[in-house]
Parts: structure tokens; sequence; C-alpha cells
């Protein structure tokens, strides 16, 4: 009984200065997740709102950077969630062209590429597009996908591969 009273007596964690001190660096895993600044941005900020509505309910001060850090993952996934559920609906995608020749050459050329890209295993895809969509470097990779560095290269070579076949290239 105790014990409740001084938890209920405790001041709120200090949500400002946690962030103040740790946003940066949780801007840069968020970036690393999603894959661009503004979202990542965004992310963190709105882990931010929420530990700090929900401050009162943080009894331990020092385990409130880890549980913002693991909002901000949850946050990570809740995106990349709905842009997987949004990848599954094609998007006309009208970039600048010179002609209408041009336009419908290069629309059908992403068209294979993406349809290629989709038929992928889960991992090979994840690769590819990390490396050459994002051009994250081997480590970052790994650090992203939880693999290691030898694993992330092989599932290149692979993906990169099996794109190729799919797509009727010859190596």
């Amino acid at each position: 009984m105790e014990a409740e009273l001084l938890l209920s007596r405790a001041e709120p964690v200090d949500v400002a200065s946690i962030f103040a001190l740790h946003q940066l660096g949780l801007v840069r895993l968020a970036l690393m997740m999603v894959g661009d600044r503004a979202t990542a941005e965004d992310v963190v900020q709105e882990a931010f709102a929420r530990t700090h509505a929900g401050r009162a309910r943080l009894r331990d001060p020092a385990s409130a950077l880890a549980y913002v850090r693991s909002a901000v993952l949850n946050q990570c996934r809740s995106v990349l969630r709905r842009r997987a559920v949004a990848f599954r609906r094609p998007v006309p995608h009208d970039p600048p062209v010179w002609s209408a020749e041009h336009a419908a050459l290069i629309g059908e050329e992403r068209r294979e590429v993406l349809l290629a890209l989709r038929g992928l295993p889960r991992r090979q895809r994840e690769a590819l597009v990390l490396r050459y969509y994002f051009e994250l470097s081997d480590q970052e990779i790994a650090e992203t996908m939880g693999i290691s560095g030898s694993t992330v290269r092989s599932t290149i070579t692979r993906g990169l591969a099996a794109l190729g076949k799919a797509l009727g290239e010859q190596s």
C-alpha cells in the first residue's frame, strides 16, 4: 500500500529533457527503418507526443528512454505496414517525359520491374529496395533487417539473379 502511495506521488517523467537529449538519435533510428527523413521526424514526434500524454503512467524515469525507443520502433512498423498495403495497390506515376512513346516505354519497363520485384521472396525484395532505392550500405541494411553483412551480400546477389531471370535477361 505504501509503495502505491509513493508511486502516485512521484513526479512525472521529464519528457522534454529526454527529447532534447535523444531526439536526433531517435530520428536517425526511424530514418533507418522508414527510409525518409520527413516520415522519420513525424514518427519520433508522434512517439514523444504519446509519451508526453501518458507520462504520469511511466513509473521509472530510467526506463523512459527505452519506452520512447520502443514507441518509435512501433510507429515505424505501423508506417511500413501502411506502405505495404499502399504498395499492393498500383498507383499511376507520371514522371516528366519528352514524348508519348517514351512515357509508354518507361511505364511498361517500370511495371515489369515492380511485378518482378513483387515476385521475389520478402528478404530479397527488402534487401534490393534498401540497396538500390534507399542506397544503404551493407552494414546499414544488415542493421535494418537484423542479419549479418555477408547475408546481405548473398541475399542481394541471389535477388539480382532472380530479378534478372524474372525479367528474361541473360547473364
